[in-house]
């Protein structure tokens, strides 16, 4: 949670991150394609808060292709550089096997010229262990926020408000342009 100062009145954001594990591709453990209960986890921390994550539950069909399509909820804490996501495949053994995980830079999903809560569609190359490519994810990225003015209890998430002056006498009241971002 991050705190802004505003002509004496204090404004929080509170970052979370919808993060929809939508497919993997090609993932492979020692060179053999996986045959199934392959599932995700979604992490995001930074050096100075702990990690926040959630998991997908396993894919039983699809095999070293699997198909999730699930919404997961992660807190996105000031200072984070990257979301990690982890694929492993579960096994009946006690230890679940690490299939490949990314690094994926907040800066690819935060900040620039996209609004806040823009959808993001992002594919990323996993590495094994080893640091070799083993396969690829495909997630789509929402930054959701929250801001409150002082105390107010308000945790919708609402878009910029533009109004704009109208001489309604002059003008007829109607107002036609092209928003420049």
């Amino acid at each position: 949670m991050s705190i802004t100062k505003t002509s004496g009145m204090a404004i929080t954001h509170d970052r979370s991150l919808e993060v929809t594990v939508i497919s993997g591709e090609d993932l492979r453990i020692n060179d053999r394609p996986i045959k199934n209960n392959a599932f995700v986890t979604i992490k995001a921390g930074s050096c100075c808060s702990p990690s926040s994550h959630d998991s997908t539950k396993p894919d039983a069909q699809g095999e070293s292709y699997p198909y999730w399509n699930e919404k997961l909820h992660v807190d996105l804490p000031a200072g984070s550089c990257y979301v990690i996501a982890e694929v492993c495949q579960r096994s009946s053994s006690a230890e679940d096997s690490l299939v490949g995980m990314a690094r994926i830079p907040v800066s690819d999903f935060v900040g620039g010229y996209t609004p806040e809560n823009y959808l993001h569609f992002l594919s990323y190359r996993l590495k094994d262990a080893k640091g070799l490519r083993n396969g690829i994810i495909n997630i789509s990225v929402r930054v959701v926020t929250s801001s409150y003015k002082g105390a107010s209890s308000s945790s919708s998430t609402s878009m910029p408000e533009f109004r704009i002056p109208v001489d309604r006498e002059k003008t007829g009241g109607t107002v036609t342009g092209v928003p420049v971002w």
